[in-house]
């Protein structure tokens, strides 16, 4: 059985689409899977089972990205085509069965709405595929003997990056002997594109990992899925750790958690003061944060509550 699986371009909502994928793999045993995605996001998929291709969409002029997609998949006869791009690919190639998403409107989880697009009985909950390797150079990493902090302070959008200083006061007040997790190692954690918005954060936590630009995606996860906690913005980072099932708080702004909270029964969402609806209509303030109503006092209060619940479900 051939399956093309057309997921996203921005890693966040490429981890989200892992759950669909994994439904996809216990549904159809033995399927040979195609996914196509963005460069960003090919890593993630890289090493599940199942899938003999990962083709990556580099954008290019006039859709030609979507024209390259086409004439490979045009070659092919495929069982199912899942688009999770809502794009017409699905009705131009071979395909006896054809599953194309579409906006759902209202307060409705992504993970939700796309468990529904492949009818499954729950919504399949994100997963990754992680290597031996992965797992060995995150061990390499993690502190031993010691709890470890990770912290996600870059976002795709500058709108939902909290700053810098108020992670590293943050994670101050969890370290301490009073803290959640006293004595905790911190690890920083990004792409290279974060590096200029992380400088203050890891400026102000002398001594801590800055792993910024430095690790891979999955090996982000392996050191993520050792961590005893994670605090950071809305992105892919912050899904990531949700789906390797670390405590994870995610900080929401101008971004909808009922649409991308971070998925799983270990994971929360503090969120600014101010509305998303308010945030959201502020267009000349897109240049900056749109976070600096959300305090530390607000974020160690839902650290602390995320801490005392995941204990509970563990």
């Amino acid at each position: 059985m051939n399956i093309l699986f057309v997921t996203a371009t921005r890693i966040g909502d490429a981890v989200i689409s892992t759950g669909v994928l994994g439904h996809l793999m216990e549904r159809h045993a033995g399927a040979r899977i195609t996914v196509a995605c963005g460069p960003a996001a090919a890593p993630l998929f890289e090493g599940a089972p199942g899938v003999e291709r990962v083709v990556t969409l580099e954008k290019a002029p006039a859709y030609g990205h979507w024209f390259g997609l086409w004439r490979m998949a045009a070659a092919r006869w495929w069982h199912l085509v899942v688009d999770l791009r809502s794009s017409a690919l699905a009705y131009l190639v071979p395909a006896r069965r054809r599953l194309v998403y579409r906006q759902v409107d209202g307060p409705v989880h992504r993970v939700a709405a796309l468990g529904a697009l492949v009818d499954a009985a729950e919504p399949p909950a994100p997963r990754l595929w992680l290597a031996p390797a992965h797992e060995a150079a995150a061990e390499r990493l993690a502190p031993a003997g010691r709890p470890l902090l990770a912290l996600g302070a870059g976002a795709g959008w500058p709108g939902k990056r909290w700053p810098g200083e108020r992670f590293a006061s943050l994670a101050a007040r969890l370290t301490a002997p009073g803290g959640i997790v006293p004595g905790a190692a911190v690890a920083v954690l990004g792409d290279e594109a974060d590096r200029a918005h992380t400088r203050s954060l890891v400026a102000g936590l002398p001594g801590c990992l800055d792993l910024v630009g430095t690790v891979d995606l999955l090996t982000a996860a392996a050191l993520l899925r050792r961590c005893s906690l994670f605090v950071g913005n809305d992105s892919g980072l912050m899904h990531i750790a949700a789906a390797v099932g670390a405590p994870t708080l995610g900080l929401f702004g101008p971004s909808r958690e009922d649409h991308y909270a971070p998925w799983g029964p270990r994971a929360a969402v503090v969120r600014t003061a101010a509305s998303y609806e308010d945030l959201v209509g502020k267009r000349g303030h897109a240049a900056g944060t749109l976070m600096d109503t959300l305090t530390v006092e607000m974020a160690e209060e839902g650290a602390c509550a995320l801490w005392n619940a995941a204990r509970g479900a563990t």
